[in-house]
């Protein structure tokens, strides 16, 4: 279906759309072109995912200048996988409507766990373990000691990617997590180093709060992203249990560091004659 929502050409992949959902799309059309916040509601089963998915593609589409980006958090994987379904159902309704693929890139960025692809380390459950079997192969200390010993262990996807794939750009589609993991094998690039580096050249990406919400997550995966960015946060009822739960350990984190140097000062008084 090609509907107008305030002169805005939208496709949405299905026969019929609820009131709902075009009131939904109105909404959020005078929200991006007033730049501006917006916080919806829309009752379970109506189709939120992709009354969002195509009103904000449409947009993107038609005014980059105003919205590059789509970043779409959610809480856990299966939510996450749910709407990159939605996405390669809106790209496939694009093609068989106007006969070309839309040049859209979304992809997923998970866990270490969730997206390893070797073969040791990815047999891993906890993901404490992978994250230091991951950083046990890619560090740059250990990097520089395997040049000059061989029985030191490192990533061969890792090194892979680190070899070719920054120069290269994922190419258009939408990619799940299990996508990003088959295209990694593929070209010998770890999947979770190449969404990393990726997430600042697609159109959407969808990833958990903590991406987001999380500074110390933040500053190394979320800091250089456009400002043209539309961000939506999905079930947000969820946000502030998060949040705060972030904001608790960043102040416990410094709480410890002040009392770690008292401490110390204590020590240093006592050691004086």
């Amino acid at each position: 279906m090609r509907i107008s929502v305030d002169g805005l050409l939208v496709y949405f992949p299905y026969e019929y759309i609820y009131p709902e959902q075009y009131a939904y799309m109105l909404e959020l059309k005078r929200t991006f072109d007033a730049k501006g916040h917006c916080l919806l509601e829309m009752p379970s089963g109506t189709g939120k995912t992709t009354t969002l998915l195509s009103l904000i593609v449409a947009y993107i589409m038609e005014n980059p200048h105003i919205v590059r980006k789509l970043i779409y958090c959610s809480r856990t994987v299966p939510e996450i996988e749910k709407v990159i379904a939605e996405l390669k159902h809106l790209m496939n309704y694009y093609e068989k409507q106007t006969g070309v693929m839309p040049n859209i890139t979304g992809l997923v960025l998970s866990s270490r766990k969730n997206m390893c692809i070797h073969s040791e380390v990815s047999r891993e459950r906890d993901g404490k373990i992978v994250d230091a079997k991951c950083y046990g192969m890619t560090a740059s200390y250990v990097r520089d000691r395997a040049a000059t010993d061989d029985s030191v262990p490192i990533c061969q996807y890792f090194e892979g990617f680190q070899a070719e794939g920054k120069e290269t750009t994922l190419p258009p589609g939408v990619y799940s997590i299990d996508d990003m993991k088959e295209f990694g094998r593929e070209r010998n690039w770890c999947p979770y180093f190449m969404s990393r580096f990726a997430i600042n050249q697609a159109h959407v990406v969808v990833y958990s709060y903590h991406y987001l919400l999380d500074p110390k997550i933040a500053e190394v995966v979320s800091k250089e992203l456009a400002r043209e960015s539309v961000v939506v946060c999905d079930e947000a009822h969820n946000i502030g249990e998060d949040g705060v739960l972030a904001q608790f350990l960043i102040l416990f984190d410094r709480s410890l560091i002040l009392y770690r140097q008292r401490l110390r000062g204590l020590d240093e008084r006592q050691d004086q004659p």
